[in-house]
């Protein structure tokens, strides 16, 4: 689901309002199609690696006539995440905030569409303003899990995922086995410890192209010379090919056909192409045409995207209660 975020920067927001200070909001109206209480389904491993369950200490829920304009961090994953004292602060719709919440950031209109069948309006047009408050200093993932918590409390709030098979883009590699340059196994790079900035990398991670962000996240930011660059450590190549639709602006979601394992590090960068011609219509088991960011995958990281028809996960809303004034 694409929320609207920067990926580059940090949005900050003072808390001008005293959380608890204003009427706070409950559920009503209920819509949405009911799904048997025994219904489950698969919990991803970013849930379980966050901790599960999680709640906020306080939370408030107030309708805004406003659009979405205030968040004081970025919701995108690889986004800078500096430490924020456990505080949430937006204004956006409910469909932003079971976006944020499932991190369905990397979604193409083709899940969007399935996920937003049968839903009302409001949805996607009502926005809200939200401020809640944590312990500590919780991740952008455990966020995600209290901001689940919040919507099943306030909103009764209930989904699960479904697969449906449709038309997505392979990543292979061009030769069995074989990565290019700038795609590396973890344990070829610098450790996890080891920080910095482009300027006073050592010299195993300028030869491996690799800049020394945290590890476990995707940074995406612009070159001196305008093109775009995507970078990650101790990643998964699945991790990698997940978002890669939104990040290059692709029209079908990435699946990994790779079957490389193992974490890896790398760093790609292209030129953006504005208005780019649609390759929807391509042969299903043709290679894309080399547009540049397709160039740079093949010579970079020794990858290229391939159509096929494969299962692709969506989120479905079983149940979900509109939030209406005490």
């Amino acid at each position: 689901m694409t929320l609207p975020t920067i990926r580059t920067g940090v949005i900050t927001l003072a808390m001008s309002v005293v959380l608890g200070a204003s009427p706070d909001w409950v559920c009503g109206q209920t819509v949405g199609r009911q799904a048997p209480a025994t219904h489950s389904s698969p919990v991803p491993e970013w849930q379980t690696a966050a901790g599960g369950k999680l709640e906020f200490e306080v939370a408030s829920v107030r309708p805004s006539p406003g659009r979405f304009t205030k968040t004081n961090f970025d919701w995108e994953e690889g986004a800078p995440y500096p430490p924020n004292g456990g505080y949430f602060s937006a204004n956006a719709t409910l469909l932003n905030y079971i976006g944020f919440a499932y991190k369905l950031d990397d979604y193409t209109p083709e899940q969007d569409k399935l996920t937003l069948e049968g839903q009302p309006k409001w949805l996607d047009s009502q926005y809200f303003v939200i401020q809640a408050r944590a312990a500590g200093n919780p991740t952008r993932d455990q966020m995600r899990l209290m901001m689940q918590s919040l919507l099943a409390e306030r909103c009764k709030l209930a989904v699960h995922f479904e697969s449906r098979e449709m038309q997505v883009l392979a990543l292979t590699l061009i030769e069995p086995r074989k990565t290019g340059p700038k795609l590396r196994p973890h344990s070829e790079g610098p450790p996890c410890d080891s920080q910095g900035t482009p300027s006073d990398q050592s010299s195993s991670a300028r030869k491996a192209g690799v800049f020394l962000h945290p590890c476990g996240h995707f940074y995406i930011d612009k070159t001196p010379d305008h093109l775009r660059r995507l970078s990650a450590r101790n990643v998964t190549i699945e991790g990698f090919a997940s978002g890669l639709d939104v990040v290059a602006r692709l029209d079908h979601p990435v699946v990994d056909q790779t079957g490389l394992s193992g974490n890896f590090d790398f760093t790609i960068e292209w030129e953006p192409v504005v208005n780019a011609p649609p390759r929807a219509d391509a042969d299903d088991q043709s290679d894309l045409a080399l547009l540049p960011f397709d160039k740079a995958l093949k010579d970079q990281l020794g990858l290229k995207l391939v159509k096929r028809r494969a299962p692709v996960q969506f989120l479905v809303i079983d149940h979900l209660e509109k939030p209406s004034e005490n």
